[in-house]
């Protein structure tokens, strides 16, 4: 059987997503094709690559062990056909805009080198990472991945992003809110779910700290997928939501609250392998780490004490 590339990149962008809606518009195709690529592939395989119904996709086990080999081999593949190609590869989570605002500040001082850009999890990213697809990865490290694999790449810590309490559109506005006094809703899956990831991993964590249940609201992933989301008529409650996300939303005249108890903060790092970084990964090392200080992204201001399940080392 000879493997179609074509078809295994298509399948690895499933699996980063895990939704054929947001692969196939990352893939520019559209998603009946993608669909019918992805039976193709598993009719030259033999076996079932990924299990849906109609809220989920999740990878089988045989799918899980083909990822790994798939990232591996479609890395070898660049490697062989462009070899010593310019460029620097990185990955977004979303419209969050850690990674965002470092690639720009990249493109702007060294605009001759291109920067090729995916969209993936702190999970995903960090296995694209270490099987050679990506270069540099903006993410947050978990216990999980240190496990997996405990050498072969170094990280510094970037920002310390903090969450903020997002209210209805007429509450008063205020400077303080008590994680305490409504529900709060959260964007993320559930523990349990097919879809619990490092984002999940961390509000999990945040609800067994403050002693709240949250209202786990799933994972529309873009800014204008939740934004629509929010501005429906809901139920009484606050939205804890990153601060990349809570200022747009005071943008359309949202209220925006400091928690008074505690004030989370998500440990956002720069990872790379050790393998002899070459000169664009230096750079945008170089980079990432003025445009942590010239923000102030390891000091953020807060009304209460920062809080973080297990804050990583600021370099490793």
């Amino acid at each position: 059987m000879d493997l179609d590339l074509r078809l295994v990149r298509y399948f690895v962008a499933i699996a980063d997503e895990l939704h054929f809606g947001r692969a196939a518009a990352g893939l520019h195709i559209s998603q009946p094709a993608l669909s019918k690529q992805l039976r193709r592939l598993e009719s030259d395989l033999g076996f079932r690559l990924l299990a849906r119904d109609s809220r989920h996709v999740t990878l089988t086990p045989e799918g899980d062990r083909f990822l790994r080999e798939a990232r591996t081999l479609l890395a070898h593949a660049a490697r062989m056909t462009h070899p010593g190609e310019p460029g620097l590869r990185m990955a977004h989570i979303f419209d969050l805009d850690t990674s965002r605002r470092v690639a720009d500040a990249f493109a702007t001082r060294y605009p001759d080198v291109p920067v090729i850009e995916s969209s993936m999890d702190s999970r995903r990213q960090f296995a694209a990472l270490m099987a050679g697809l990506l270069d540099v990865a903006i993410i947050r490290l978990t216990p999980a991945m240190r496990a997996e694999h405990p050498s072969g790449w170094r990280h510094r810590l970037l920002r310390l992003e903090p969450f903020w309490l997002i209210g209805r559109a007429d509450d008063a506005p205020g400077e303080t809110a008590s994680l305490h006094e409504r529900p709060i809703d959260v964007f993320g899956d559930p523990p349990g779910s097919a879809l619990f990831n490092a984002h999940g991993e961390y509000l999990s964590a945040l609800e067994e700290q403050i002693g709240v249940a949250f209202r786990w609201l799933g994972n529309p992933g873009t800014f204008d997928q939740c934004r629509v989301r929010v501005l429906r008529p809901a139920s009484v409650g606050y939205l804890l939501e990153f601060e990349s996300y809570a200022l747009r939303y005071e943008a359309l005249g949202l209220p925006l609250y400091r928690p008074i108890e505690i004030q989370p903060v998500y440990p956002w790092s720069l990872v790379w392998r050790t393998e002899s970084p070459n000169r664009n990964i230096a750079k945008f090392i170089e980079i990432a780490e003025e445009q942590a200080g010239l923000l102030t992204w390891l000091t953020p201001e807060r009304a209460a004490p920062l809080w973080s399940p297990r804050l990583p080392d600021r370099a490793g």
